[in-house]
């Protein structure tokens, strides 16, 4: 099966930056979809970002609207590695951030849909601590 591990997280200040990564291994089939989701206490885990590979063309990518232009969604598929680049961090970017690959779907709307759901493989997510 799919094993993710997360790595990067930490405690910041305001305005700060950080960058995740997500390592993954042992698959069992291919997904041209993988993403960033994360979980405040006490609220809903969220998509952050998602990135969906055509291979002929590149990646496409989404955002969730309260991290475009300060996060970027990236990938060395020679590491099988997928990064998560945040800058001007914000106290209400605190929450545990996960890495997940999506099982259900396949196509370019599943993965801008960002539905936890959809994904069926996650990591053991990595604090993210940003403070004032």
């Amino acid at each position: 099966q799919v094993h993710l591990v997360e790595s990067g997280g930490g405690s910041v200040q305001a305005g700060g930056s950080l960058r995740l990564s997500c390592a993954s291994s042992g698959y069992t089939y291919s997904s041209a979809c993988m993403g960033w989701f994360r979980q405040a206490p006490g609220k809903e885990r969220e998509g952050v970002a998602t990135i969906y590979t055509i291979y002929a063309g590149g990646d496409y990518t989404y955002y969730a609207d309260s991290v475009k232009g300060r996060f970027t969604i990236s990938q060395d598929n020679a590491k099988n590695t997928v990064y998560l680049q945040m800058n001007s961090l914000k106290p209400e970017d605190t929450a545990m951030y996960y890495c997940a690959v999506q099982t259900v779907g396949g196509s370019w709307y599943q993965c801008s849909r960002q539905e936890r759901a959809d994904f069926g493989y996650w990591g053991q997510g990595t604090q993210v601590t940003v403070s004032s």
